[in-house]
């Protein structure tokens, strides 16, 4: 009886969709998802709803977003909304790294005018790349479509199927926009049947941040020359990560040169 698992990886194709001049995006999360949950609980974390969807269903549309761009770069977005919830959501990623991360900031946040999702694009050699686009909708879905009709300049689909699958379908040049804009989830659960496709390439993807306690102190000791104004009497402090949300202690002892 063979037993069920989780792949350690999400494996991202990429699949061009003949005469339609499209591109999709397609990937089952499970592994994603898995390893999201278990960095949760190994910090002593929750994400209760919506803001626990939002964060998942972002991590997914940009994982797939990665894939259409190419290998060497690093991308990360920031969503500020105010509806449905008052948040920030950040995810980051790169595909040399194989790795997407991501958390939401609920405290301290700031409302904004309207909801705004920020772009950035690193590229060894090449500074960085912004963007800034207001959305609309109270989903990642309708959020990720109007990042690509206004700062992608290009029609894209975003959808939801059974088994933890997502899709992200995008038009390329001279494509058949008629027929991405008539798409359903069902259409598209069945693609492969009824269009000519061709997959382009796989890319394969985990949720990691690589943060370590190790790593964080180089910077804490540069930015907080003095550990008695950093410490303020106690005999350790707490440091979140800005990436993934992970609590690191830190004591006397790990900020003596």
């Amino acid at each position: 009886m063979s037993e069920e698992f989780v792949e350690e990886f999400v494996k991202v194709e990429s699949i061009f969709v003949r005469q339609r001049n499209c591109l999709m995006l397609r990937a089952k999360f499970a592994p994603i998802f898995t390893d999201y949950y278990l960095h949760l609980m190994q910090h002593g974390l929750k994400n209760e709803d919506p803001y626990d969807t939002m964060l998942r269903d972002l991590l997914a549309y940009f994982t797939l977003y990665l894939v259409s761009r190419p290998w060497a770069e690093q991308h990360a977005w920031t969503i500020n909304i105010k509806d449905p919830v008052l948040a920030n959501i950040f995810v980051t990623g790169s595909s040399l790294t194989e790795s997407v991360v991501g958390r939401i900031f609920t405290d301290d946040v700031k409302a904004p005018e309207y909801n705004t999702m920020y772009s950035t694009l690193l590229r060894d050699g090449a500074e960085p790349r912004n963007s800034v686009v207001r959305i609309h909708g109270e989903t990642p879905a309708q959020w990720v479509e109007d990042f690509y009709n206004h700062s992608e300049q290009r029609p894209g689909r975003c959808f939801e199927l059974p088994d933890e699958c997502f899709c992200l379908i995008t038009a390329q040049p001279d494509a058949d926009l008629e027929w991405l804009e008539s798409l359903t989830p069902e259409m598209v659960g069945k693609i492969e049947e009824m269009e000519n496709t061709r997959i382009l390439e796989t890319r394969k993807f985990a949720f990691n941040c690589g943060c370590t306690l190790d790593r964080i102190l180089p910077t804490l000791k540069t930015l907080h020359k003095n550990k008695e104004d950093l410490l303020q009497g106690d005999d350790s402090i707490k440091i979140t990560c800005p990436r993934c949300a992970a609590v690191y202690e830190v004591s006397k002892e790990n900020l003596e040169d």
